[in-house]
């Protein structure tokens, strides 16, 4: 058994040898022991280590008391290895320096940015469902009513609002779906939009929404060939063909604004600007709901009094108000950022009612 105080981290004790031992371990020679002093044996230790020969209690003086009771080394160790268990009903002690804690720090001003999953807003009971607000519903008005007054003016003047609206909705829709950065999937629907407005111009009015439903599905085709040549994982790229199909369909369907009277597209423009504005006022939500689609329905009656609708006007300002507050849900599911309302908050509500404004108007007109 290894002497007493081995076991320690310290440095050990010279181990005490008789000299006439290790005289006979070298053969005889001196150069093992030197002169068989003790005092040299233990020169290169501290001073306080160097000790007469003598006992292993003398040896061990110099060195920290033992940590438990017992004298063997086994018990010290278990000691420091594992602490005592605690008592259920004693009090916790202090946190071990180093240490996280199981939980994340308090913070009284919350968190800024879309860092809250949405299950665990559902499971903490709170809505995923965030309204864009006034700032995206300001744009959004902005817009239709950009539209409505070009639409008036002639397609060329159109052309130029709504190319903004298909790049808007284009990039708020990939970004609705969690997938940013997407700029290759962003640019393909952008580049559908833009073909589906030069088809539109380039045919007859008649043939406009021919042309749009070509152009999607040319789109769709090339969208899943570009995905069959992904190397990601089979999910992934379903999840990618999904948000780029949809993402191309609205930014083409866009395009219906070119292909409708001019006269229904002010007036379903103009009504979703009055809705997604009405919206954001601080109401209660059916009664929100109830004034925007008022306020639409009276949009289009008044814009439709000015212009060859009529009294149809009412018509398409209900059904155009209704397909932007279906927009603006959409914009605002799931914990959406900043930059998803100040896109697809502002686009979606227009971008829904295109068709409706294009059919509303065909049966109106």
């Amino acid at each position: 058994m290894a002497p007493e105080g081995w076991f320690r981290d310290e440095a050990p004790a010279a181990p005490v040898q008789d000299p006439a031992a290790g005289w006979a371990a070298g053969g005889g020679s001196g150069a093992a022991w030197g002169d068989g002093s003790a005092a040299e044996q233990t020169a290169y230790l501290p001073p306080q280590a160097a000790a007469p020969v003598g006992d292993a209690a003398e040896q061990t003086a110099f060195l920290p008391p033992y940590p438990g009771p017992g004298t063997g080394p086994e018990e010290p160790a278990a000691a420091t290895a594992a602490p005592a268990a605690r008592p259920a009903d004693a009090p916790a002690g202090p946190e071990v320096p180093g240490e996280e804690p199981a939980y994340s720090p308090p913070t009284l001003a919350g968190n800024t940015v879309r860092a809250v999953d949405p299950a665990q807003a559902r499971a903490e009971g709170r809505s995923p469902i965030i309204d864009p607000g006034p700032q995206p519903a300001i744009l959004t008005a902005a817009l239709g009513l950009l539209l409505a007054g070009a639409a008036a003016v002639g397609d060329l003047a159109l052309l130029a609002p709504l190319v903004a609206l298909q790049a808007l909705t284009a990039a708020g829709w990939f970004r609705l779906n969690g997938m940013w950065p997407a700029r290759q999937g962003i640019a393909l629907a952008f580049l559908g939009a833009l073909v589906a407005d030069g088809a539109v111009l380039a045919v007859d009015g008649t043939y406009g929404p021919g042309a749009i439903i070509g152009t999607l599905g040319a789109w769709v085709l090339l969208t899943l060939v570009l995905q069959l040549r992904s190397h990601a994982e089979p999910d992934e790229r379903m999840y990618g063909l999904m948000a780029s199909v949809a993402s191309a369909a609205l930014a083409i369907a866009c395009a219906g604004y070119l292909a409708a009277d001019s006269a229904a597209v002010s007036v379903g423009a103009a009504a979703v600007a009055v809705a997604a504005f009405t919206r954001a006022l601080p109401l209660p939500t059916p009664a929100s709901v109830g004034v925007s689609l008022a306020a639409a329905t009276g949009a289009g009656i008044a814009v439709g009094g000015l212009t060859s609708v009529g009294v149809g006007g009412a018509l398409v300002g209900l059904v155009a108000g209704v397909c932007a507050l279906i927009g603006l849900r959409v914009a605002a599911y799931d914990y959406p950022s900043k930059f998803v309302h100040m896109t697809a908050g502002v686009a979606l509500p227009l971008a829904a009612a295109a068709p409706a404004v294009y059919l509303i108007g065909r049966v109106v007109g």
